[in-house]
């Protein structure tokens, strides 16, 4: 091969590295392409992986409820792990775990994986989400499973919005509305009760006392002769 054909082809391959270079860099962290959710944390430990990391609040600032931990967790492992609990160091709040089914630990299978967040899936709720994290700020989230131990990194806290809405808490339920007071069916009146003595619904007796006055009323008087 000539030199300038060896040079041709040289071009032709820096020029195809480019253009595919520059289209991986326009796709960006939001491509549906990478089926990666934007600007989530990541780590792994041993044969452990965890992904798509994020702690999301309520939707709108002003919402009261609890938060939740979104995750998935992959174990490339020949033995199951365990979720034993998950922790954010720096708060007082307490994460509760629930398994997919609703009973159980939230086992990852050897070779398999467990999302955590979102519906059908096991979930991680954060009870007093306001105080436990503030939207736009890194929260230090901790994963204790059953072999590899501790594994860690710091989470994004984002409100239940746009890609998140679907994994994001619940709100608080809202209060009962108030109950009716007690008051009588409409048209019926109550029966008062009978005076100490008498049995209600017994006819009068006729007073005491009244005489009887003798003959027929009205008859003419007998004159003596």
């Amino acid at each position: 091969m000539s030199r300038s054909l060896r040079h041709g082809a040289l071009a032709a391959t820096a020029i195809a590295f480019s253009i595919v270079s520059l289209s991986a860099c326009a796709a960006g962290n939001n491509a549906e392409t990478l089926q990666v959710r934007p600007d989530n944390a990541a780590t792994s430990v041993g044969t452990v992986k965890v992904q798509n990391v994020n702690v999301i609040t309520q939707a709108e600032p002003e919402d009261e409820g609890p938060a939740v931990v979104s995750a998935t967790l992959f174990n490339d492992g020949t033995e199951a792990e365990v979720l034993e609990s998950i922790t954010l160091p720096g708060t007082d709040a307490q994460v509760k775990l629930q398994a997919a089914g609703g009973k159980g630990p939230v086992e990852i299978p050897a070779g398999g994986q467990v999302v955590i967040g979102g519906k059908g899936n096991a979930s991680a709720v954060i009870e007093k989400g306001r105080e436990a994290a503030q939207d736009g700020n890194i929260q230090q989230v901790v994963f204790k499973l059953s072999r590899t131990g501790d594994v860690g990194l710091g989470a994004t806290v984002v409100p239940a919005t746009g890609y998140y809405k679907d994994f994001g808490p619940s709100a608080l339920p809202e209060a009962p509305a108030p109950k009716p007071s007690d008051t009588p069916a409409a048209g019926g009146s109550e029966t008062p009760a009978p005076p100490a003595g008498e049995t209600p619904g017994a006819p009068e007796s006729p007073e005491a006392g009244t005489e009887q006055q003798g003959g027929t009323e009205g008859s003419p008087e007998t004159s003596t002769g």
